[in-house]
């Protein structure tokens, strides 16, 4: 069964939305297996709004456990998408391999899912904006669910 693995930063925001989004549209008995793993997954836990966002959809947000990409997870992995051009070029430096990012496969287009930081630099006190970013990339990776899964034996390694 074909592992594609989603890389962020902390594995509590965008791998973990993807992995948990695209493992309910691909639908019992799938056959893809679906992981997250963060390039630095400092422990915290998944965020609230994703959480939220996940269970308005009838997605269980339960049961994730954030890890650290090691070299390990990336070998077991027949697809690894990046979330970010950083989780990308981290891979490529520290991997040696490139990835595709979660917008080209599922759009063709090689662009970020942008963190919070990079979308509202003021995010720490502008919580209004922060939210709606949040709520704007929840809505973007499960409506990206079904061009994503119809793009990805295009890209799966060979």
């Amino acid at each position: 069964m074909p592992h594609v693995l989603f890389v962020c930063t902390g594995n509590i925001f965008r791998s973990a939305l993807a992995e948990k989004a695209l493992r309910h549209a691909a639908g019992p008995g799938s056959s893809y297996a679906f992981s997250s793993a963060g390039t630095e997954a400092a422990p915290q836990d998944m965020v609230d709004l994703v959480r939220r966002g996940l269970s308005a959809r009838g997605i269980d947000p339960g049961g994730h456990i954030q890890r650290k990409l090691t070299l390990d997870l990336l070998s077991t992995a027949d697809l690894v998408v990046a979330m970010g051009l950083d989780h990308a070029a981290f891979i490529e430096e520290h991997y040696g391999t490139s990835v595709p990012l979660f917008n080209e496969v599922a759009f063709g287009q090689r662009e970020a899912v942008l963190d919070t930081w990079e979308a509202v630099p003021d995010h720490a006190q502008n919580t209004a904006a922060r939210n709606q970013h949040i709520e704007r990339v929840v809505d973007h990776i499960c409506e990206a669910a079904a061009p994503f899964l119809a793009s990805v034996p295009h890209f799966l390694r060979r």
